[in-house]
């Protein structure tokens, strides 16, 4: 049974990972429809943070059946860190999460995110500053390194656990792989498996479905699993793998009138907490993944994600479930 801070989760927990413009509220909504045991909100810039930037201050936003969930922060000035941490306990979040991981440029090239991993010292003053600062338990999440010659993880899951997080996600790539290629859990499992290592390990990367979380936990050991790009357009991702961890058996999954449903329930969620205009926007990533598997769905797919008015969006939905109704899906992972 894991348990961080006052938080006990269930066996073999499936958290959400926090992903920058995706896991905002009608997202996170979708997936806790579907059984994610723990979300994050989108990470948070410290310095945008104390600056009382106003997209940083809506993102602390939260509600209570969203709980348990965690707000994460990146930055690599300490001060800004430990304000923001400050800020955060305001907001009063389950766990506050610490972002060691982020390979984007932007982030990773100024030193913070998984750009850390090559300034520990650094990265200590950080961490040991947030948690004094927190009145919330605080854990990590992070990379296997910058590059394949520095895959300095487990130095870096000891350090972080002598500073006093409370848990530590791993993504099983280095910083310079960002996305690319297989995700390599072996580090993983050996950090999970290290006697000196005792606090809890969440493993991350590739999970696609049941099978695969599966072998994953049980071939790595780790406390729990974390899903991030797998979610986007697939919230229902959740059921089907604590179906399968449960049963051994894989959930068929949702046919098109059903996806129809989902989709339309997370644009009005998305209206709901943004204007029409921001709303429609960012749910167009979205609508691409949800109808992914159609075949033949090109034409369509152009006219949902150019639509300018829910009204439109609504009819195109309707088309689509009139037209692609009955059509067997592509399978996909």
């Amino acid at each position: 049974m894991l348990k961080i801070g006052y938080t006990e989760f269930g066996d073999k927990p499936v958290f959400l990972a926090p992903m920058e413009d995706i896991t905002d509220p009608s997202f996170r909504y979708m997936c806790k429809k579907f059984g994610a045991d723990l979300m994050f909100t989108e990470f948070i810039a410290s310095d945008g943070l104390i600056r009382d930037a106003r997209k940083s201050l809506k993102k602390l936003d939260l509600f209570d059946y969203e709980r348990p969930i965690g707000i994460q922060i990146y930055g690599h000035i300490p001060e800004a860190m430990e304000k923001a941490a400050e800020m955060i306990n305001e907001a009063n979040p389950d766990i506050l999460d610490i972002n060691y991981g982020c390979p984007v440029k932007k982030i990773a090239t100024r030193g913070a995110g998984s750009g850390m991993m090559r300034n520990l010292p650094l990265m200590k003053e950080i961490t040991d500053r947030v948690i004094k600062a927190s009145k919330i338990p605080v854990t990590a999440k992070t990379r296997l390194g910058w590059d394949s010659e520095s895959r300095n993880v487990l130095e870096v899951a000891k350090l972080l656990q002598d500073c006093g997080i409370q848990a530590l996600t791993i993504h099983g790539r280095t910083r310079a792989q960002m996305y690319k290629g297989e995700a390599d859990w072996t580090l993983i499992g050996e950090i999970k498996n290290n006697p000196d290592i005792k606090i809890p390990i969440i493993g991350n990367g590739d999970i696609t479905n049941g099978p695969i979380a599966h072998e994953n936990f049980d071939k790595y050991g780790v406390d729990a699993i974390m899903i991030g790009r797998a979610a986007i357009g697939k919230p229902w991702i959740f059921k089907e793998i604590k179906h399968y961890l449960a049963t051994g058996v894989e959930l068929a999954p949702p046919g098109v009138i059903q996806r129809v449903d989902y989709a339309r329930e997370h644009l009005h969620k998305s209206i709901e907490f943004k204007e029409d205009k921001r709303g429609i926007y960012e749910m167009r990533r979205h609508f691409a993944l949800y109808f992914k598997s159609i075949p033949n769905f090109k034409e369509t797919r152009l006219k949902l994600l150019t639509a300018q008015t829910v009204e439109e969006i609504e009819i195109i939905l309707d088309y689509i479930e009139s037209e692609f109704g009955n059509v067997e899906l592509v399978q996909q992972n």
